[in-house]
């Protein structure tokens, strides 16, 4: 067993804290104020390879691993506590990952060297007014051949870069819908496809929701009347859509971790410097054991975290290079781990920290709001809520026969 990073591993991550400290630091107020990212930065993280950073080479990605993603997510939510870019940058290397390994050749072409340059959007849809984790029986949207095309009905909800899509870039999303409602079991009836989120993209009818956190990017929604899609956007084996979507799942829920264990660890560096230097009866707050203690703890709790997040990264390399033995049950145990546990005490943190400054911490002038309404959403249940990863973790500990639904092969 090695812990450490290697040498091209620890290189990566100073150039992404020297660039995100710099690039993105400066504006993390004005991002939440204004719910737009600073103009130019995407460009600029186009540039050093941070957009769709597992898109391989040959579609003009840099071809990154996970442990490498989320080694730049860490920096980036160090960067950035109330996490918007880190989800811009999240759901782009995870859904550009799925598409890259399942869908055609001629749409891949199309599509990911623009993600890669910063031209595209690239997001992920299955989210719908019904209801969010339960995929198989929540969803109405349907997909249906019309000729040399196919067509989309219905709708999609809590959907991260809507307004960016339709407005300074274009929207291409990894999106679900019905194409075989009678199909047994269900869940074969569930197709993946790329649906065009552009400003004038006939049928389709755009809403924005107004988040209380992670401000910098947007969150909506869109209602589709017949969106037509050309057939080679279709997303691999149309009986797989459900299985694809999975593997998103697992891949975006390892970079969540990474992300909150990010925000976390800045959090506890500020309240550290913090508590070093305040003073209070004539003795620094560090000296008393009611904030050492704490501090103690929650560093305790975030290592095993980071621990956690990292095995799953490196199994998600595993898998998905070849190594059989490690399959996606592995991956989805450990994902959902990280998932399970970083956002959860990340916001324990950020509270704890915010505690330690006093009236300080309920001010603008702190960076904590920031942070705790911002990991707050991945507790909540962005890509499963909580009780989906207590679910999917107490499945592969107790065999497939303790679930509450049939579960797919």
């Amino acid at each position: 067993m090695d812990f450490e990073f290697s040498q091209e591993e620890e290189m990566f991550r100073q150039t992404v804290r020297d660039f995100a400290q710099k690039e993105i630091r400066p504006h993390t107020r004005e991002m939440d104020e204004t719910g737009k990212l600073p103009k130019g930065l995407v460009k600029k993280m186009a540039d050093l390879g941070l957009l769709g950073i597992t898109i391989p080479e040959k579609y003009g990605g840099p071809g990154g691993n996970f442990m490498l993603a989320c080694i730049a997510a860490e920096e980036l939510a160090r960067a950035d506590l109330s996490i918007a870019i880190p989800v811009f940058y999240l759901v782009e290397a995870s859904w550009a990952w799925v598409f890259a390994r399942h869908g055609t050749e001629e749409a891949k072409q199309e599509i990911l060297p623009k993600v890669a340059k910063g031209e595209y959007f690239f997001g992920i849809a299955t989210t719908e007014p019904g209801g969010g984790s339960d995929i198989v029986g929540a969803t109405k949207t349907t997909i249906a051949e019309k000729g040399d095309k196919y067509v989309v009905n219905g709708e999609k909800v809590y959907i991260s870069g809507v307004r960016e899509s339709t407005t300074e870039m274009k929207g291409r999303y990894f999106t679900t819908a019905y194409l075989d409602k009678k199909a047994s079991p269900k869940h074969h009836g569930i197709a993946a496809f790329i649906l065009p989120v552009e400003k004038d993209t006939p049928g389709l009818t755009p809403t924005l929701f107004e988040d209380w956190g992670r401000m910098g990017i947007s969150t909506g929604g869109f209602a589709m009347d017949n969106v037509e899609i050309p057939k080679h956007w279709l997303i691999g084996d149309p009986k797989k859509g459900f299985v694809y979507s999975m593997e998103g799942f697992s891949a975006a829920r390892v970079i969540i971790g990474a992300t909150c264990i990010g925000c976390a660890l800045e959090g506890l560096e500020i309240g550290m410097n913090y508590i070093r230097q305040r003073k209070a009866f004539g003795k620094e707050l560090g000296k008393y054991e009611g904030i050492s203690f704490p501090l103690a703890e929650w560093y305790s709790k975030l290592m095993g975290d980071r621990l956690v997040m990292y095995k799953a990264a490196w199994l998600m390399d595993q898998v998905y290079a070849g190594n059989t033995k490690y399959n996606h049950f592995d991956v989805a145990l450990w994902t959902a781990m990280a998932k399970l546990r970083a956002p959860i005490d990340a916001f324990g943190i950020l509270n704890e920290v915010a505690d330690w400054h006093g009236a300080f911490a309920y001010t603008k002038d702190s960076e904590l709001d920031l942070g705790i309404r911002g990991v707050r959403s991945y507790s909540i249940g962005a890509e499963g809520g909580m009780n989906i990863m207590r679910l999917i973790i107490g499945r592969e500990l107790l065999g497939k026969e303790f679930v509450p639904y049939d579960r797919p092969k």
